[in-house]
């Protein structure tokens, strides 16, 4: 017995000299569900930047900082079809970002949608400017949700509509 307590003693000092702290093992399950969302995270903000060197975006915009506060960006063309999502979507709507690529942001408005907030919007849109509204949206299931909509539109170099970025959270 005493040859374990000596292997733990001896791991117990070596334990405390690291700079690096161990995790117990039952907190991996916490730690992998953050990993997870964070890996996710650095992804999206990749596939941004991407989307803002190839649209030659004239604004610098801080998407980490975004979608560190879990919001849920959604990026259309000027004629309004989703070109990106990020992947925490699926969390809001249950769709999965690959979901809804082509298709318009129209297709999480249903019945209780107010009309009033859809006019407000569009009519924003037509007008190049940004907008912030919250609306009754519908998730994949058909369940309604509110969700509080900050969307900007995004101009080249050449000061031609290129983009329009919603940050999305529910409410």
């Amino acid at each position: 017995m005493t040859d374990l307590d000596d292997y733990d003693n001896a791991f117990a000092r070596y334990s405390k000299s690291m700079e690096n702290k161990t995790m117990p093992l039952h907190s991996w399950d916490l730690f992998s569900s953050y990993f997870d969302k964070l890996k996710a995270s650095i992804f999206d903000g990749g596939q941004l930047k991407l989307l803002s060197k190839n649209n030659n975006w004239v604004d610098d915009w801080d998407f980490t900082a975004a979608l560190q506060k879990e919001n849920v960006i959604v990026v259309t063309d000027a004629d309004l079809n989703i070109v990106f999502a990020s992947q925490n979507i699926i969390e809001m709507t249950g769709y999965s970002s690959e979901e809804i690529l082509g298709k318009n942001p129209k297709i999480f408005q249903g019945k209780e949608t107010s009309l009033l907030e859809r006019k407000a919007i569009r009519e924003a849109i037509s007008s190049h400017k940004p907008f912030d509204k919250r609306i009754i949206n519908y998730k994949k299931n058909g369940e309604a949700y509110i969700c509080q909509i900050k969307g900007f539109p995004i101009f080249n170099s050449k000061n031609e509509l290129v983009n329009f970025v919603a940050f999305e959270k529910a409410a």
